[in-house]
């Protein structure tokens, strides 16, 4: 397997982080855990005039028909920085599932959203259920319609979304719906989670959506839910993978600068031996989504590679995200501290679709059923 970067994904991450490295300030987030929805409006406006969330979109849609490899080079930045910007669920996952599923409507969804005009979102989470992919929201026929009800938990940007995508279990199955979060029966409610991410309970009561709301068929309902969830997983590491890489390099230069005893701190052998395990865990994370990526994009990407790039991304993420914190002692627990937002921003990726045991769980079931 070639693990060469592609010129797009070079040129994307370059573009991306010139963009970021600019506009995401710690003042800049700092404003913006006070917000009601953290959301930085300059950031996505220039993204979006830059090209960068058409990029890696079909050209179906008004892309330039890169995939998900170019859209994790993009995460990868995004996350250096902590950017609070939807990219994750309205362009990797909302925009390209009806680019890739969708009707000419929904494809038009898309292309607005690749555009900036609108944000898409993406409800996977359920509370007290461990299997995404059998949803406990339900969705029963009703002439030509459907009605939906459950609850989503965690649903990212939901109170900005104009449309969300919800996936739910049918008499037959399971199907994805596309839901106005202003349609009668829909309750959108604020949560707050470790990152201060703008995130929702969205609550479905008898929510009545048409035919024409169903995005692809019924029958492809279990391919599409699979499709979200895998892209999901990956993405949530590509994030982690970049927020790991810039706290490591952050506490590398701490460890240099800070002395003690007058030496840095750096020199002390607890202390290297910290970092040396953290620089092995950041290798493990790029090498297990790298190979994740790669595999999805050739389409040969294996349950087992998608769970192994999540439970790097969560194990991994646990060690050196409470490293960071130790080696600054005191000042990486001040919430003002920049390195603080990273601790927080690693624990929320770390739980996010599943901990590092969960991760595990899923594989051990997987290499039975495969060996059985």
């Amino acid at each position: 397997m070639d693990f060469t970067r592609t010129e797009a994904q070079d040129d994307l991450g370059q573009l991306t982080r010139s963009i970021t490295e600019k506009l995401v300030t710690s003042d800049r987030l700092r404003a913006l855990d006070g917000a009601e929805d953290r959301f930085d409006d300059v950031t996505w406006r220039s993204l979006a005039e830059s090209g960068v969330l058409s990029a890696a979109l079909p050209e179906t849609v008004g892309g330039s028909g890169f995939g998900i490899l170019e859209q994790c080079s993009v995460l990868q930045e995004l996350g250096r920085t902590l950017a609070a910007v939807p990219y994750l669920p309205s362009i990797t996952l909302a925009a390209s599932a009806l680019a890739q599923f969708g009707s000419a409507e929904q494809r038009d969804l898309a292309r607005k959203a690749a555009l900036g005009e609108t944000i898409l979102t993406v409800a996977l989470a359920e509370e007290y259920n461990d299997e995404p992919a059998r949803p406990a929201t339900r969705a029963e026929p009703d002439g030509a319609g459907w009605v939906l009800s459950g609850t989503k938990t965690t649903v990212p940007v939901a109170t900005l979304a104009a449309r969300l995508l919800i996936p739910a279990s049918t008499p037959n199955g399971t199907a994805v719906f596309l839901i106005d979060p202003a349609a009668p029966g829909v309750t959108i409610t604020r949560q707050q989670v470790v990152d201060l991410s703008a995130e929702a309970i969205v609550e479905l009561d008898d929510v009545r959506v048409a035919a024409s709301d169903l995005v692809g068929t019924e029958e492809r309902g279990p391919e599409i839910i699979d499709w979200l969830l895998t892209r999901a997983a990956v993405g949530i590491s590509a994030l982690q993978l970049g927020s790991l890489e810039r706290a490591l390099e952050m506490v590398s230069d701490y460890a240099r600068e800070r002395t003690q005893f007058d030496r840095p701190i750096g020199s002390f052998q607890a202390v290297a031996q910290r970092l040396s395990d953290a620089y092995i865990d950041v290798k493990g994370v790029r090498l297990a989504v790298t190979q994740a990526a790669w595999q999805l994009d050739d389409g040969s990407a294996t349950e087992a590679s998608i769970r192994t790039a999540k439970f790097w991304a969560a194990d991994a993420g646990h060690r050196v995200a409470h490293t960071v914190i130790h080696v600054h002692g005191g000042v990486g627990l001040d919430r003002d501290h920049p390195v603080h937002r990273y601790f927080l921003a690693a624990k929320h990726n770390e739980f996010a679709l599943g901990s590092a045991t969960d991760q595990l769980r899923r594989l051990g079931r997987h290499l039975m059923l495969v060996r059985s």
